[in-house]
C-alpha cells in the first residue's frame, strides 16, 4: 500500500467528504444536510487515506455516550463516514484505517466503539458484533383497530412546527436515553438531526409534520411523521410515514399511535427503526395485518474488555471466566473473570480455568442484552467449558428492555 493515513485537516473537508459521497452513490446532499455533517464532523477524530494529493479513503469517530444495561452512560466512539474509493480497493486501506482507529479509541480511553453497517459482512472481522436490532413494518389501518389504555384519553395532542417543537422534543428524548440500552446522549448540534428534511428524501411524501402529546401542560411525547397521498379506483389509500415517535409513558405513546392510525385519507402506517419490544404490538387487534421485519441496527466493539464489562450491570449474579479471542486487538486476548450483579461488576485478568470461550465479536453482540449467549452458542460461536456457565452468563447479560439505536450517525 502506497497510501498515507492523515488526521483530517478541516481545510480539505470537502474533498474528504466528496470521497464518502461518491462511495455511497454520488447523489448530492442538500446544502442543509451537508452543512450539518460538516459541523458535526470531529476533524481530530477523523482520518483520510491519501494517495499523493488524492483522498481515497475516509473514516471518522463521533464522541458519544451510550446507555448500557443498568442505565450508565458509557463513552463510546461512533464509527462513521467509512469509505474507500473504488479505484483503490483491495489494497488494505480499510484494514489500515480500522487498525489506526481502534488504536486511537483505546488511546482516548473509550472502552467501546459502535457503528451502523452499510454492508453487514464487513465489520465482523474487525471485532464488531450486532448488538441491537430494529423493527421495520406497517399497520393496515383499514383492518386493524387499536385498544389503548384508559388514561390515553387524558393526553391531549397539539400540532407544532418542527422548529417550534424542537426543544420540547429534545427534552423528551433526553429523559428516555437512560431507560434503554443502545440509546445515545445527544451532544450539542445533534438536536438538529431530526429537523433535516430534504425534499429529495421524501419519496413523494409531504414535509415532516409534528404532533406534541401533552398532559397538564407538560409535553410527554411527540411524533414526527409525513403523509404520502395515494389514490386508486376505490378511493384514498395514503400512507402515514412515521419518522420518530417517543412517549414518556404508555398512555402518551398509545395516544400518539392512535392518532397516526386515524389520519384522514390514509390506510397504512409505515414505520422504520423501532424497538423490537415496542408497545404498539400489544395495542393492535390483528398483528397478522401488521407486516414487520427485523434489521440489524447497532454494532458494538469492546475496545477494552475489562473496562467495558465493568461499565454495565447484570440482571442476575454472575461469576464467570471468559477465554477471549481478539486477533485484531490482541491486548484483549486471554482469560477474564467477570463478577457482578445489579449493583456493579468487576472484570480482571485471571489464570483460572475458562468457563466460556468466545471471540470479542460475540461479547459485543451480547453486551447490550439484546442477543443471548445461548443463541450465539447454538450457532457454534460460544463454547461452554464448564457445565451451567452458559445459562448463568446468558441470564446475567440479558436486559428487560430491548436495546435500540433510535437514529443513525
Amino acid at each position: 500500500m502506497t497510501t498515507e493515513l492523515r488526521v483530517l485537516d478541516p481545510a480539505v473537508w470537502d474533498d474528504w467528504y466528496g470521497v464518502l459521497e461518491l462511495a455511497f452513490g454520488g447523489v448530492e446532499e442538500s446544502d442543509e444536510e451537508r452543512g450539518l455533517w460538516r459541523e458535526l464532523t470531529e476533524p481530530a477524530r477523523s482520518i483520510g487515506a491519501w494517495d499523493g494529493d488524492l483522498c481515497v479513503g475516509t473514516a471518522g469517530a463521533f464522541t458519544f455516550r451510550l446507555t448500557v444495561p443498568g442505565g450508565a452512560s458509557v463513552p463510546a466512539a461512533g464509527v462513521t463516514m467509512v469509505s474507500v474509493a473504488g479505484t483503490h480497493r483491495r489494497r488494505g486501506i480499510l484494514t489500515s484505517m480500522m487498525r489506526r482507529q481502534l488504536d486511537d479509541v483505546r488511546a482516548w480511553g473509550e472502552p467501546l466503539a459502535v457503528l451502523t453497517a452499510s454492508e453487514p459482512a464487513i465489520y465482523g472481522r474487525f471485532g464488531y458484533g450486532v448488538a441491537a436490532y430494529s423493527a421495520y413494518g406497517s399497520i393496515d389501518t383499514t383492518r386493524v383497530r387499536l385498544t389503548v389504555p384508559a388514561d390515553a384519553d387524558g393526553v391531549t395532542l397539539r400540532r407544532a412546527t418542527l422548529a417550534e417543537a424542537a426543544d420540547a422534543c429534545e427534552a423528551v428524548y433526553a429523559r428516555l436515553v437512560p431507560r434503554r440500552p443502545g440509546m445515545l446522549a445527544r451532544r450539542p448540534g445533534w438536536e438538529r438531526l431530526p429537523l433535516i428534511d430534504p425534499p429529495g428524501d421524501r419519496d413523494g411524501a409531504s414535509p415532516r409534520h409534528c404532533v406534541l402529546a401533552e398532559r397538564d401542560g407538560e409535553v410527554v411525547g411527540f411524533a414526527h411523521y409525513a403523509i404520502k397521498p395515494q389514490w386508486d379506483f376505490t378511493g384514498a389509500s395514503g400512507v402515514v410515514a412515521v419518522r420518530e415517535l417517543a412517549g414518556l409513558d404508555p398512555a402518551a405513546e398509545a395516544a400518539l399511535w392512535r392518532f397516526l392510525c386515524s389520519v384522514d385519507l390514509t390506510s397504512q402506517v409505515r414505520f422504520h427503526s423501532r424497538p423490537v419490544d415496542d408497545g404498539w404490538q400489544h395495542l393492535v387487534s390483528d398483528f397478522r395485518r401488521c407486516a414487520m421485519t427485523l434489521r440489524d441496527g447497532l454494532y458494538v466493539r469492546l475496545v477494552e474488555v475489562g473496562a467495558a464489562l465493568e461499565a454495565r450491570t447484570y440482571q442476575a449474579p454472575v461469576d464467570v471466566v471468559f477465554e477471549v479471542e481478539d486477533a485484531f486487538c490482541p491486548w484483549n486476548e486471554g482469560r477474564w473473570r467477570l463478577t457482578g450483579d445489579a449493583k456493579g461488576a468487576v472484570c480482571v485478568r485471571t489464570d483460572d480455568a475458562a468457563d466460556l470461550a468466545l471471540s470479542v465479536r460475540e461479547l459485543g453482540s451480547a453486551y447490550l442484552g439484546g442477543v443471548s449467549l445461548v443463541s450465539l452458542a447454538a450457532a457454534g460461536r460460544v463454547r461452554e467449558l464448564r457445565e451451567g456457565a452458559l445459562v448463568e452468563a446468558s441470564v446475567a447479560f440479558g436486559s428487560p428492555v430491548a436495546p435500540w439505536l433510535p437514529h443513525g450517525f
